[in-house]
């Protein structure tokens, strides 16, 4: 069966952890299951792409704290808060704070994991993105500085010789470091090159 998505699921409930475990895996979803948000954050750099359930009322850092936290950190996880009988204040909050939705406990087993399908749908063509950006970035910081004024003056349509001429070297010296430019930034034509200096934001106007 192939996986639905990543989901990982904080709550400090053990029985409330292998009851969503139960249920999100028999729904096709790949599950990690975290005991408190601390835990999870720390965790959080290595994980790969998917959904975050957690509970609102956790001892230590509670879900309104961990919202904050990945907000800051500029997380592109969705986030899905359950909350308590009467915690609906504390989940209009998570909602100003970057949660996808909440839950009331207890609730739907269908509809939880609708949200969540829902909400991997939603967020991960910008994840995606990110990581494209990121990727991206690293290959602009990969050139020497040398390389990087050639590939400016490549991407403002200057030719190989004004780019010579602007930095004193022999057109033929530009001809090499272009070629440097081009196998770096994994660019096959101008054109190509051009759009990855705009996701990395050098043709910002």
């Amino acid at each position: 069966m192939t996986s639905n998505g990543k989901v990982y699921v904080i709550d400090d409930d053990a029985a409330m952890r292998d009851s969503l475990n139960f249920l999100l895996d028999s729904a096709g979803f790949t599950v990690t299951l975290f005991d408190d948000a601390h835990a999870f954050l720390e965790a959080l750099p290595g994980l790969e792409f998917g959904c975050v359930v957690s509970d609102v009322r956790m001892p230590g850092l509670d879900g309104i704290e961990l919202l904050k936290r990945m907000k800051a950190q500029q997380s592109p996880f969705p986030i899905l808060i359950m909350t308590g009988h009467g915690d609906v204040p504390l989940a209009v909050e998570a909602m100003k704070l970057g949660a996808v939705d909440f839950l009331e406990k207890p609730f739907d087993d269908d509809r939880l994991t609708a949200m969540i399908e829902s909400a991997i749908r939603q967020a991960e063509p910008a994840a995606k993105n990110e990581a494209v950006a990121q990727d991206v970035a690293a290959r602009v910081a990969s050139l020497s500085p040398r390389e990087r004024q050639v590939m400016e003056g490549l991407i403002a349509g200057l030719s190989n010789k004004l780019i010579a001429r602007e930095y004193d070297i022999s057109p033929r010296t530009i001809e090499v470091y272009r070629a440097n430019v081009m196998t770096k930034m994994q660019a096959n034509s101008l054109s190509e090159l051009v759009r990855l200096a705009m996701r990395a934001g050098m043709l910002n106007d």
